[in-house]
């Protein structure tokens, strides 16, 4: 009788030795036998060891200091330096709070949520997402615009948590020391100056509401999202380490400012300033809370996001960098796309410097120059899948301003 047989004969699983008619299937290998419950087995603990890899804690050891972090901005998001140095100091803090938490102390650490001001395009919400993918934590967008009061029509605020709890695959663990990002959070503010008697569900209602999840609270999420109702099961997640960050405009936040500090435009005694000088990231650099409770943001909700980080317009030559020079620059995604067809893609330096300048017109920031390119490049990405022999495509300043189609160059024909 050999090992893998039993007393009666019959094979033997080699690891728990249970008989061929015990199990459903008894795989054979070289002098080795395995059941199928002991492959299952296998299966689950390689699985649960390749969750540990995947979810290995931030911790001191393993946390990148704020010069790593910012190294890491700089591949993703161009100028901006002083608002990249506040967020890399301000998320290295909190995760080493979150590990200085686990340790019997005497001095609590409290959160440090950000603010990011400034204008539509200028890099807010990719700042939030890079963070996310240099530290390896789940990470979350909200529209404030969509959230309103428990009972109102609209998103409750707990199903931000959900979105993060989404991201993070369930797991409640590596969710709890996520990142979320609230954008428009300038529309939530409130209507007045003065505390309303009627009701603000939009606005001061959703700042109330939020003020417990940004500072750290066990909330009751609804697993599958929607409005809650009692005879639904809810998730606790614990937002004590979860990271807000709250990005907004704030459209005519540079008025009150000026106003504050006395620089005057129009009437008697008024400092002459040209507008084109203006620069709005300078003006909303000096902002104070006092700014921010007159722009209509309640004064619990300001002091819950100590961090204030302002961010400056783009000007032309910072969009033509954000054109080539980022790790997933737009001008790199096109020229990867067509070299996909086995086609090379260039750009002139005027093709670039006039998707600058369109962008610059539409107001929109970063965000117009991909359907600028888009624009331009329709036909011949209409045509070159259909077409034999193309060499390279050439993108100029006429292409990008629609007076002329772009130069495709074919390859020579071999002779016969």
């Amino acid at each position: 009788m050999t090992q893998n047989e039993g007393q009666d004969g019959q094979l033997t699983c080699s690891f728990c030795g249970k008989a061929q008619d015990e199990v459903k299937k008894l795989i054979a290998g070289p002098a080795v036998y395995i059941c199928d419950e002991c492959i299952e087995l296998c299966k689950d603990i390689i699985a649960e060891e390749a969750k540990l890899e995947d979810s290995t804690e931030i911790g001191i050891g393993n946390l990148p200091r704020p010069a790593e972090i910012k190294d890491t901005l700089d591949d993703f998001v161009i100028g901006q330096e002083r608002a990249k140095k506040v967020l890399a100091v301000a998320v290295y803090n909190h995760y080493k709070r979150v590990e200085y938490a686990r340790k019997p102390n005497d001095v609590e650490v409290q959160k440090s949520n950000i603010l990011l001001l400034g204008p539509t395009g200028s890099g807010k919400t990719l700042l939030a997402q890079t963070l996310a993918r240099v530290l390896n934590v789940p990470f979350a967008i909200a529209d404030a615009t969509n959230l309103t009061e428990a009972g109102y029509v609209g998103e409750d605020v707990e199903n931000i948590i959900l979105n993060l709890l989404q991201a993070a695959d369930y797991d409640l663990e590596k969710a709890q020391k996520g990142i979320i990002y609230i954008d428009e959070v300038d529309k939530i503010a409130r209507k007045s100056d003065s505390p309303s008697i009627t009701r603000d569900v939009s606005g001061e209602g959703v700042q109330q509401a939020l003020l417990k999840i940004i500072e750290g609270t066990m909330a009751s999420v609804p697993p599958k999202g929607g409005r809650k109702h009692p005879q639904q099961e809810f998730l606790k997640v614990d937002t004590t380490n979860i990271l807000f960050i709250c990005g907004g405009a704030f459209s005519g936040l540079e008025t009150i400012i000026n106003q504050r500090t006395g620089a005057k435009t129009m009437g008697f005694g008024a400092e002459i300033r040209l507008s084109k000088d203006q620069k709005l990231g300078e003006t909303l650099a000096k902002v104070e809370p006092e700014d921010l409770l007159k722009y209509g943001l309640i004064p619990e909700f300001i002091g819950r996001l100590p961090v204030v980080s302002t961010l400056n317009e783009l000007d032309e030559e910072s969009l033509v960098q954000i054109l080539k020079e980022p790790k997933n620059a737009l001008i790199k995604q096109y020229q990867k796309l067509f070299d996909m067809e086995r086609v090379n893609l260039k750009f002139t330096d005027g093709a670039l410097v006039a998707v600058a300048k369109e962008a610059l017109k539409r107001k929109t920031g970063a965000r117009g120059l991909r359907s600028i390119l888009e624009n331009a490049m329709l036909e011949v990405m209409y045509d070159i899948p259909s077409q034999d022999r193309v060499k390279e495509v050439v993108i100029n300043e006429d292409v990008v301003y629609g007076k002329a189609r772009p130069i495709v160059l074919y390859e020579c024909a071999e002779s016969a």
